[in-house]
């Protein structure tokens, strides 16, 4: 399989597969295609349909085949920024932010993954669930506004404000941090908590978090 990942602020990704490749889409965010793109769509048995519906993802995913010879198929971003490419292999599994996956080679298998530490997960702005992607093949990642990643070194921290964290390595850690001072938690504007993330592994961040957005929409509704 190649691809090509074309346009701003909306970008695609745009995979051109050899006869009986295939791609596999957990939302339906197939663009366009070439006629010769079959698409099956599958459960993947009863207990990954429950796990699905129990992080709120769809339970049900798409999948395509290039049928007869090489075909052509494009999926597009769902919101203004970023789609970023994850090469998927054994013990280099990624952990995302939820909704974050768009598509993949059959090879990438989807799961839903808990934080370690339950208060990391109910106040760290990612939320309780993530998705972890695992397996072999190359995955495909949404990011909402521009990306910056870092690499932590061992027991290196950096302190995330909520729903910035887009990925991560597995290897890297998630816990939360309160925010210090009375005055700071209720006159601060930055919440209760931080996410704290702790090294070593790469991290990937973004910049115009769809929640954030969501909540400035709001408050300027409100005021009018």
């Amino acid at each position: 399989m190649k691809y090509e990942i074309k346009g701003t602020p909306l970008p695609v990704v745009i995979c051109y597969l050899d006869q009986n490749e295939q791609m596999i889409t957990e939302k339906g965010a197939m663009s366009w295609m070439s006629p010769n793109m079959q698409m099956e769509t599958k459960s993947g048995g009863i207990g990954k349909a429950f796990s699905k519906a129990f992080s709120g993802e769809a339970m049900f995913s798409n999948v395509y085949t290039a049928m007869g010879g090489p075909g052509m198929i494009a999926f597009a971003s769902s919101f203004p920024g970023n789609i970023l490419p994850f090469q998927i292999a054994p013990g280099c599994d990624m952990i995302v932010q939820k909704s974050g996956f768009l598509a993949s080679e059959t090879g990438v298998n989807l799961s839903i993954y808990f934080q370690r530490k339950v208060g990391a997960g109910f106040f760290g702005g990612e939320g309780f669930i993530m998705q972890k992607l695992s397996g072999q093949g190359i995955a495909f990642v949404e990011v909402d506004g521009s990306v910056v990643d870092y690499t932590l070194a061992a027991g290196q921290q950096m302190v995330i404000d909520t729903g910035y964290l887009v990925a991560m390595d597995a290897s890297v850690a998630m816990d939360i941090r309160q925010v210090p001072g009375l005055k700071n938690k209720l006159l601060g504007g930055e919440g209760l908590f931080n996410t704290v993330v702790t090294g070593p592994g790469r991290i990937w961040l973004q910049t115009m978090p769809i929640n954030v957005v969501s909540a400035a929409v709001n408050g300027f509704s409100t005021a009018r």
